[in-house]
């Protein structure tokens, strides 16, 4: 099982990332965890500066944009 982490505060282009992500692991058929983290503390844990992010088990894919449900199909495949 794949864990997809989107990082951001809640934001328009943050909410807009996690339903890109959501759609994704989804087109790919993976089993998955999907998880909004919101807490500024746990988002500068990962080193991120600038939101939206996307972290896939724990490793930080991108950050600062959106990224399309074809850009995270790529990053999961």
């Amino acid at each position: 099982m794949k864990k997809v982490e989107v990082l951001g505060t809640g934001c328009p282009k943050c909410r807009k990332m996690a339903d890109n992500a959501e759609s994704a692991c989804r087109e790919l058929g993976i089993e998955y965890e999907l998880e909004k983290v919101e807490d500024i503390e746990k988002i500068l844990e990962y080193g991120v500066m600038m939101t939206p992010a996307l972290v896939v088990d724990g490793d930080v894919k991108a950050a600062g944009k959106v990224l399309s449900e074809k850009e995270i199909m790529e990053i999961l495949s």
